[in-house]
């Protein structure tokens, strides 16, 4: 199974995922991308197997993965301080891989019916949700 964990600013999310993954034990090849090189330096020290940054690694790893995780603003153009472009909203909307996106609400957009809570929560209940697509239920 591949995960592509994708995050902006200071990749405090994606690290958040994937310590949280790898706690629970997934056999998983996970690659985190961040917009800059912050972000993706974070996630690489919570145990990614590799890391890589810019648009560019962005789009070329949405191409090839089985899930895509991270806050909702990757799929929104100029969200998250625009550091999300087009072309990588674009990438993750059309990639092929079941895409798992947390609903922050502080990306310059309001998801309606989506109440507000804590972070930690948000992790688990996307991880959550990771694992039951791992697992067939989704």
């Amino acid at each position: 199974m591949k995960i592509l964990v994708i995050d902006a600013q200071g990749g405090g999310i994606g690290r958040q995922l994937i310590t949280e993954i790898r706690r629970r034990g997934f056999e998983a090849d996970i690659t985190a991308c961040g917009t800059n090189s912050a972000a993706a330096s974070a996630m690489i020290r919570a145990g990614a197997d590799r890391a890589a940054t810019g648009e560019n690694a962005i789009r070329v790893q949405c191409r090839d993965t089985d899930i895509i995780v991270g806050p909702i603003g990757i799929v929104i153009a100029d969200s998250m301080l625009g550091e999300v472009t087009p072309l990588i909203a674009k990438a993750v909307g059309q990639s092929r891989a079941k895409r798992i996106l947390i609903p922050f609400q502080n990306c310059g957009s309001c998801i309606a019916g989506v109440r507000e809570t804590n972070t930690g929560k948000l992790i688990t209940e996307a991880v959550d949700t990771i694992e039951a697509y791992v697992n067939g239920a989704q």
